[in-house]
């Protein structure tokens, strides 16, 4: 089947400059009855290991605000996401594109919302009612805390940097039959650096919060965990907030083939869950403190691209998420892949999707792109699969079965959002 690829320019993009403000702010979603947990086969939690939470960052400059929300779960609809926008929409007048959605991908939290892609591959996994009262309570903490963070902005500076840490892993292990399955390969391709937002007072330069963007799968614990956790992103997130007197924001990155090096264990010693503080967390510290300069004057644009492109071949594609494809008589169905952006000053680009992203296409990305501090949020705003890169269809696997996609579909992804980053943000500074 020949690939189709289009990019459609879907909004005007939303400009906004002046004083800048922000806030934080942290919701409680644990639940307190047992709940279906998600990223495994079903099972129903018995138990808490530790506490999950909307992460909510509020910028604004007193005429637009962009809302960045960070919660402890695995995966999301796009349709669930889609519902949750128009409220924030209508309750806030915070628009569409500026409300961005990313989940940790901890596989110990419970569902939220509909399946939606998922059940098109694993749909044994989604037998069981919808739980709809667990839903309403992360919908309505959401609300809550956008409500609280509109209320409390203060003024504001941004910094922005670098670090690195080695506390993942390539997860595409491979025997002599060149057949990929889950487990570790060192040699193989990953995503170390960590891509840091440092939000201080604007006072005092006191720390306010930090969000961190950092590529790994939240699976130190495997299905035979019954503990609700938020896992390896979880863990390290408290530590730097203990340590450094703010929240802090996890934004996974492109961890479609990420692991944490130790990975898929029955509990959180086994895991050597607390050692991540160490390997992640006091990595995420020291590009804190190596920040040092902060700007007061912040200028933003959001903007979105729709990606075109063939499904794969007898895909049941689920009703709820029509919106998502594109059905032409007579050819093939065509999904339509949505891509966010923001521009924040001439330093910094940063684009999300719905996916689970192998690193080799953020990567390049980074590496072309014409902002020195080029980030890539997954996870974000629902979820709609795997995306490979060509060269790895061959080995097989596990992601490929969970891939809506053909295989030339990730080159071409890439290839599309350089040359968004390149011209439509780029011209617009």
């Amino acid at each position: 089947m020949a690939a189709l690829v289009l990019v459609l320019l879907l909004s005007v993009p939303t400009s906004f400059a002046g004083d800048f403000r922000a806030a934080v702010v942290k919701e409680n979603i644990t639940p307190k009855v047992p709940k279906q947990l998600l990223g495994y086969g079903a099972r129903l939690s018995e138990g808490i290991l530790d506490s999950i939470y909307h992460q909510i960052l509020i910028l604004d400059d007193g005429e637009s605000t962009f809302a960045l929300v960070s919660t402890d779960i695995c995966v999301l609809s796009p349709a669930t996401y889609d519902q949750v926008a128009k409220l924030v929409e209508q309750k806030f007048g915070i628009a569409r594109s500026n409300f961005w959605w990313s989940v940790t991908h901890t596989h110990s939290a419970p569902e939220v919302g509909a399946p939606g892609l998922p059940e098109a591959f694993m749909g044994e996994r989604y037998t069981h009612p919808i739980d709809t009262n667990y839903t309403d309570l992360v919908t309505t903490k959401l609300l809550a805390g956008i409500e609280r963070g509109i209320k409390e902005l203060a003024p504001a500076s941004l910094g922005v940097g670098w670090g690195h840490s080695s506390a993942n892993i390539n997860r595409r292990a491979k025997d002599i039959d060149d057949k990929a399955f889950l487990g570790m390969d060192p040699d193989g391709p990953v995503d170390r650096k960590i891509g840091v937002l440092k939000i201080v007072h604007k006072e005092d330069h006191r720390l306010m919060v930090t969000v961190a963007n950092y590529a790994i799968h939240g699976t130190v614990m495997g299905g035979e965990n019954l503990q609700i956790s938020g896992d390896v992103q979880g863990v390290v997130s408290k530590y730097v907030e203990e340590k450094s007197g703010a929240p802090m924001l996890f934004i996974n990155g492109a961890a479609g083939n990420i692991a944490p090096i130790y990975s898929v264990y029955p509990n959180a010693r086994a895991g050597r869950m607390n050692q991540f503080r160490r390997l992640l967390g006091d990595k995420i510290l020291m590009a804190n403190e190596d920040i040092l300069k902060y700007e007061d004057q912040v200028s933003f644009s959001t903007s979105e691209m729709e990606f075109l492109t063939p499904m794969k071949e007898g895909l049941k594609w689920p009703e709820a998420l029509n919106d998502y494809i594109v059905d032409e008589k007579g050819t093939a169905k065509t999904i339509k892949l949505p891509v966010r952006f923001l521009n924040i000053n001439d330093k910094i680009g940063i684009w999300a999707s719905p996916l689970e992203l192998f690193c080799e296409i953020s990567n390049e990305v980074r590496e072309r792109s014409p902002f020195p501090y080029t980030f890539y949020y997954g996870y974000t705003n629902g979820w709609l699969g795997y995306m490979l890169t060509e060269e790895e269809w061959k080995y097989k696997g596990y992601e490929p079965t969970v891939s809506p996609y053909v295989p030339s579909a990730g080159t071409r992804f890439g290839e599309a959002v350089l040359s968004y980053l390149e011209s439509e943000l780029k011209s617009k500074q």
